[in-house]
């Protein structure tokens, strides 16, 4: 029986460069999974998900265009016992999805999951190991407001807060990549690159 690949995650805060470290092993060939840009699919593409959400948050959830985002973030930004109801909906489903993407896979040393809240939701306990991409937090302010600029800082820092604090997802991770302007990225990543290649 074919033995599955190894399973890494990338996580980090918000404005970090997930999504760029995670560019670079695509262009190593490792196959990437992007769990925000999963759920956001399955929200408005698994029937199931989509009715367990207009259950629980009404017809106006959806709109013609798919899930109303703005209308389920007003419901759900500061209300934590709403927010895990639609964790309770979301985060099983992105499993389900992810196990079938994994196996599909079987064939690559290993693979990565790219997720904001690896460490959060719980997903790090199936993971061999957790690489965290980490910038300082000026930075991360200035890269989201640049990359969106529909969010001002104060939005920012408030999703900053109800992200694990740095200092502790460095200590959880088993690799920290600095993507704070001052080191080279792509050598870091070669580095980790062999080092897991190693491990599988």
């Amino acid at each position: 029986m074919k033995s599955k690949p190894l399973e890494i995650g990338v996580t980090g805060g918000i404005g970090s460069g997930k999504s760029l470290v995670c560019k670079i092993f695509s262009l190593l060939g490792v196959p990437v999974y992007n769990a925000d840009n999963r759920a956001k699919w399955l929200t408005n593409n698994n029937p199931e998900v989509r009715r367990k959400i207009t259950e629980k948050f009404g017809e106006a959830a959806y709109t013609e265009k798919g899930l109303d985002r703005d209308y389920i973030a007003g419901k759900v930004f500061n209300d934590p016992d709403q927010l895990k109801i639609l964790n309770a909906i979301v985060h099983p489903a992105v499993g389900e999805d992810y196990d079938r993407w994994v196996t599909s896979n079987g064939e690559k040393p290993y693979v990565i999951k790219e997720a904001a809240l690896i460490f959060e939701a719980g997903s790090y306990k199936r993971l061999h190991k957790v690489i965290n991409v980490s910038a300082p937090e000026e930075l991360r302010i200035k890269r989201v407001i640049h990359r969106d600029p529909f969010r001002n800082e104060k939005e920012i820092k408030s999703i900053i807060e109800k992200q694990m604090p740095e200092a502790e997802r460095q200590q959880r991770a088993d690799f920290n990549v600095f993507n704070d302007e001052n080191q080279m990225l792509i050598p870091q990543i070669l580095k980790l690159h062999e080092e897991i290649l190693s491990l599988a």
